[in-house]
């Protein structure tokens, strides 16, 4: 049965909606922005979407009758369709002046945002959705408070991972129709899902001539989430030039599919790496892309340990995100092969953090945490996140966490 998950977003959008004339909703496609705006609305605000055709010509051929036909209070859905709607927009924002007038929706920010800076500055909050967080799913937890390893909770009412429901949680994926029980066949609902992104945005975002070569090039890019990004390596694997793989991949980053991890830079040192690290934001779409068919054979496969590490990455920059805080987080590693998997820097202090798949918490987890001495920053506590059952004590300043606690 097909059920809503309450969305740590919503609060904010409510209070955002009582101080800009517009809000704009931006993330992938799937992640539910309509379904959360319609959940929220008042009563008495209209809804229309740029999706069908007869809206999509109105808005682009006459923008100012398409407004006199949907006046605000209004929800206009996929606004990137017709973007000089927005100079419209802007009109009736300056004739106004009221708050919450136009909340919009957009899967494409690729492209989206530079027309949104250019004619709703000073005027829209832009808030980003993507997919359900953990804490959504369980919720009833703070979900204001972004994830550091100083304010772990003591204490969470949920059940225990073991390595088994682990997996299935991360092969299902994030997307609200596959976790809200509106769809069971995982494999159609992406297969679906990749088909519509690359007939839809990828041939409106930029010249793809061959979507079989992007095809391939995502299935490759899946592969390596959670490594340092070699472009090299996949324009190799993939056949393609490196100046491909970089817009391809600034493709994928400005839709919001992989997010790059950037190293932490020191003026103290000049041995880190330079390369960010490469993430898939969805577990399920990368281990679909990945040719994983079940849980099962995921959890036994290669990209087991990675793919534990991408979803964990995934869950604490959501933590940030849904509390509209941008994670200050980095990862660590220098060219002596000491590395650290995440580095938060905040108030002047650095929180190490390491992913370990496995259950039982041992010292040699967080050996390269005393590598930061060098860097000149206070090093506070320090977390492992595992398959552990609740929070225990590595030694005096660390401490590992429940991957679930996120």
């Amino acid at each position: 049965m097909d059920r809503y998950i309450h969305r740590a977003l919503e609060r904010h959008i409510i209070n955002a909606s009582g101080q800009f004339p517009v809000i704009l909703l931006t993330g992938p496609r799937q992640t539910g922005k309509t379904t959360l705006l319609r959940h929220i609305m008042e009563g008495t605000r209209r809804y229309v979407t740029l999706d069908t055709m007869q809206n999509r010509l109105l808005a682009k051929e006459d923008p100012e009758l398409f407004l006199q036909k949907y006046p605000p209070p209004v929800i206009i859905d996929e606004i990137q369709y017709a973007p000089d709607l927005l100079s419209a927009i802007k009109v009736v924002c300056d004739t106004r002046q009221a708050p919450g007038m136009f909340w919009l929706t957009g899967s494409q920010p690729f492209h989206l945002m530079r027309g949104v800076t250019e004619s709703l500055a000073g005027r829209v909050a832009v808030v980003n959705l993507n997919g359900l967080s953990e804490r959504e799913l369980q919720g009833g937890i703070d979900e204001s408070t972004p994830f550091l390893p100083s304010n772990a909770p003591a204490k969470r009412n949920s059940d225990p991972f073991d390595e088994p429901g682990l997996f299935k949680r991360i092969f299902r994926g994030s997307y609200p129709a596959l976790l809200s029980g509106k769809i069971s066949d995982i494999n159609l609902f992406y297969s679906s899902y990749v088909q519509t992104y690359l007939e839809r945005d990828i041939r409106e975002l930029s010249q793809v001539g061959d979507l079989n070569a992007f095809y391939t090039f995502l299935r490759v890019v899946a592969a390596r989430t959670g490594t340092i990004l070699n472009m090299s390596d996949i324009a190799k694997d993939c056949g393609i030039s490196v100046p491909t793989v970089k817009h391809w991949l600034s493709m994928l980053a400005g839709t919001s599919l992989i997010y790059f991890l950037r190293p932490y830079r020191s003026n103290r040192t000049s041995r880190l790496i330079k390369s960010p690290k490469l993430y898939f934001l969805d577990t399920g779409l990368c281990a679909w892309l990945a040719g994983y068919t079940s849980a099962e054979t995921l959890a036994s496969s290669p990209l087991r340990g990675a793919i534990f590490e991408t979803w964990c990455v995934g869950e604490i920059l959501k933590s940030w995100w849904y509390a509209l805080r941008e994670p200050p987080v980095y990862y660590y590693r220098t060219k002596d092969g000491a590395e650290i998997d995440m580095i938060f820097e905040t108030e002047g202090a650095l929180y190490p953090v390491e992913i370990k798949l496995g259950a039982t918490p041992k010292r040699e987890w967080v050996r390269n945490f005393s590598s930061l001495a060098t860097l000149g920053h206070p090093v506070k506590t320090g977390a492992v996140l595992s398959l552990t059952g609740e929070i225990f004590p590595i030694d005096r300043q660390n401490i590992a966490i429940p991957a679930n606690w996120i």
